[in-house]
């Protein structure tokens, strides 16, 4: 359903720092540097996922309520981009990483730098 997913930074450098482990750690490709649109690009299974600084020249905000939710393939994996973030620049977001039996998941969720709320997801076999 979604080809990309747009998140403002007011700190690309900081921003990179985390990603770059984050994304390293699910897998993804190399990040893409744009620095005349001043863009991180990071791609994977034919979505994209863009740090920018916003265009409008305002600061960076987060979505209140808002979570980005990536997909996994094993608690493993999950607890790996945990700990990639936190030594990365964010912070833990919600209980620690684990199963959640009400939704049959194994879940781990950070705050990246700029305060966006993400979250990794493992559905656990049936």
């Amino acid at each position: 359903m979604f080809n990309h997913i747009f998140v403002g930074s007011n700190d690309l450098a900081r921003s990179k720092i985390f990603y770059d482990a984050t994304f390293a750690a699910m897998g993804a490709d190399p990040v893409i540097v744009d620095d005349v649109k001043k863009r991180l690009i990071y791609r994977k299974d034919g979505a994209a996922f863009i740090v920018s600084v916003p265009i409008n020249g305002e600061p960076a905000c987060i979505a209140n309520g808002g979570t980005i939710g990536f997909k996994f393939d094993s608690p493993e994996q999950v607890n790996a981009w945990h700990a990639a973030g936190i030594a990365h620049g964010g912070t833990t977001a919600e209980d620690p990483p684990g199963v959640r039996p009400a939704f049959g998941a194994y879940l781990a969720y950070l705050r990246d730098p700029d305060g966006h709320k993400l979250c990794a997801l493992h559905m656990m076999p049936k």
